[in-house]
């Protein structure tokens, strides 16, 4: 298993080992010792799983506010999606970057998106089940989200007329949020 760092400070991307032959494959796409020894030390403690059945569906942004803000690992099993993740971190260097990595059954990779920065994703291929670790239990009263489409942040998604849930086409703008993001502790 190896990380590969993004150029968001705590934002990487999970490269496991594949094992495969004519049978088809192994892997450990979690290991509590493997993720301490790469310094991603989250007490994971829910699994959520998305199925989306067209291509074209974007779920997103969204992250929990203090104090109950999320970690999330989040991998493909079928299908294939671009992941997006956004820093929302007040004083980060990076406040207000994105990152898009795409994740599918097929590279297998996952993405680590910290507490701090807001989720989103985009399928590309129909039937997409998407699986993500947390480190904090969803709490309605902490949800948040912002608009996937917000000109501010210019994220280059795969689709420019996508299928959305009526909460995420009703998400507020990035800079209607800022007051409540959080400040990053040096």
């Amino acid at each position: 298993m190896k990380l590969v760092e993004t150029k968001l400070d705590g934002v990487r991307i999970i490269e496991p080992d594949v094992y495969g032959d004519s049978r088809g494959f192994f892997m450990e796409s979690y290991s509590k010792q493997k993720f301490t020894e790469l310094g991603l030390d989250f007490d994971l403690i829910q699994d959520n799983h998305s199925l989306s059945a067209q291509a074209g569906v974007i779920r997103g942004l969204h992250y929990q506010s203090s104090p109950k803000a999320q970690s999330k690992i989040v991998r493909v099993l079928t299908g294939a999606i671009y992941d997006v993740a956004v820093d929302i971190r007040i004083g980060s260097p990076t406040f207000g970057e994105w990152v898009g990595v795409v994740l599918s059954e097929e590279n297998k990779r996952q993405l680590v998106v910290p507490k701090g920065f807001a989720h989103g994703f985009c399928t590309i291929v129909p039937n997409t089940n998407v699986l993500y670790k947390v480190d904090e239990y969803y709490s309605p009263e902490h949800d948040r989200g912002i608009l996937w489409n917000d000109p501010d942040l210019n994220i280059d998604w795969p689709i420019s007329n996508p299928i959305l849930s009526d909460k995420d086409k009703n998400q507020p703008l990035f800079k209607q949020l800022q007051q409540q993001f959080e400040e990053v502790k040096a």
